[in-house]
This record gives C-alpha cells, structure tokens and sequence, in this order.
C-alpha cells in the first residue's frame, strides 16, 4: 500500500525530495533522527509512509518505520492501517524492541523536537528543541543502532503560524494546554483554492529532506549520564555541520545557523 505510485502526486505536489550523503547498510539498524518537526511532520510522514520520494530505491534492504504517539494505536482497525504504512509507538519500550531485533536493517524516524518544537515552526527559523531530548539518544546507546541526522529544509514553509512569540497570551495558552493534553494546539493556516483565503492545505514549496552521515554506536545496556552526553554532544556537532553544508543549496542564508534550546 504505501510504495503503490498512487502516492507519487503527493510527494511532487511540494515537490517533496529525499537526498542521501551515505550508504545505509542492511546489516545494521538505525535511527533516523528527523528535523525539525514543523507544524504536522510533513516531510517525515511523505518520506516515511509512502514511496513518493523512492526511500525504498535509495535505500534498498532499510525498513523503514515512522514513531508516533501511542494513544493512535488504541483503537482498532485504525491501528491496523497505520501499522501497514509502517507507524510504530514511540514509547521507548516499543522502539527498543524494533531496533534491537536481531534481523537488521530497521530504521526508525523519530521527529524529535515534538509537540513543544511546533510552536516554533515559522519560515526561515532554525531553533530545534534539542538541547535537553536525551531519550533517543540513550535509546541508541542501549539498542546499538547507527544514529543518522536528518534535516528537512522547507518543512517549517508548509504552513505559516500565528506568531506566537515566548511570553504572549496565545503562547501561554499553548503551552498551558501542551502541558495538559500532551498536543500543541497550533494556530496555524495554508493555502486555498479561493485566493487569498486561509485554507488548510499545505503551501506549494520544496522541501528536501537530507540523510546525514551515520554515526556509529556501540551497543551499552546500561550508558552511564556521561556516555549520554558525550553521544548527545557528538549529534549536535553532525547535525549542525549537515545543515551547514547543505543550507546554500535550499535559499537558507549564511547569517542562518542552527539554534539548539
């Protein structure tokens, strides 16, 4: 179902891209580390659930597997349809299991940022929630699994956002109801077919995902809070020089940095 080219029009609507810089070998497992959120994941989903961007054919022998919430697969007949477009829970218990199986050449996308990082989806800004995600980083030391930077220039142009700048009623109402229900209630818009009228589907703009570098982790059961953050370190360093590297390529300018909170 999802590599049918029925989902072709999708990914060239944008038009969606997927770029690789490495080889992703079928003998190990990885995972994808997937930036930055934006307001619905647009890029991870297209990239992830479908072949309209051809993973499978640039990857060839990855499984590819995309995290979400938990309570989405609660229900059933709706947890059967996002398990065949490859969703899985993004507890930590459950991707563990994924990426420690001895059959290799599993990969699983976790957006990272999250809910908290939507709130800060607005064209031509580059702050990542990274600075204290630790999670998928122990998550990598304890499972083994190749850790690869992935960044979707474009992603946070698909929609346009409200601002909602730190200390505004509608960001102390969105961080209020974040902290609740575990949702950001983005007040975010697209495009129309009536000109000039909001409309919820997704602005026409590139977006190209790039595929960094995987880095290699040795498997520790047990990693230690200076092992974390000696890993946590490292990934910050390979995810920034992969945005330097490909920013000039995409419109971003060179005054553009990554700005990790």
């Amino acid at each position: 179902m999802r590599n049918h080219p029925f989902w072709d029009p999708l990914a060239n609507y944008f038009p969606m891209k997927l770029v690789k810089t490495a080889e992703l070998s079928p003998d190990k497992n990885y995972l994808l580390a997937w930036h930055p959120h934006g307001i619905v994941s647009l890029s991870a989903v297209i990239n992830v659930c479908t072949n309209g961007t051809r993973f499978a054919e640039q990857f060839p022998g990855i499984n590819r597997y995309l995290a979400t919430l938990d309570m989405h697969f609660k229900q059933p007949f709706r947890r059967e349809l996002l398990s065949a477009f490859g969703l899985v829970g993004s507890s930590f218990k459950a991707l563990l299991t994924v990426l420690s199986d001895v059959n290799k050449g599993k990969a699983v996308v976790l957006v990272v940022g999250g809910a908290e990082e939507a709130l800060e989806c607005h064209p031509n800004v580059f702050k990542l929630c990274l600075e204290r995600r630790k999670g998928f980083i122990r998550l990598a030391l304890e499972s083994g699994a190749y850790l690869v930077p992935v960044y979707s220039f474009g992603e946070t142009s698909t929609f346009k956002q409200v601002w909602n700048p730190v200390g505004s009623r509608l960001r102390a109402f969105q961080t209020r109801f974040k902290t609740v229900v575990g949702l950001s209630p983005v007040a975010a818009y697209g495009t129309n077919i009536i000109p000039f009228v909001p409309g919820i589907v997704p602005f026409r703009t590139e977006v190209v995902s790039v595929v960094g570098t995987p880095i290699p982790v040795e498997r520790t059961p047990n990693p230690t809070r200076e092992q974390v953050d000696e890993l946590h370190r490292l990934y910050k360093s390979k995810l920034s020089e992969l945005f330097e590297a490909h920013k000039s390529k995409y419109g971003v300018s060179e005054d553009s940095h990554l700005e990790f909170y």
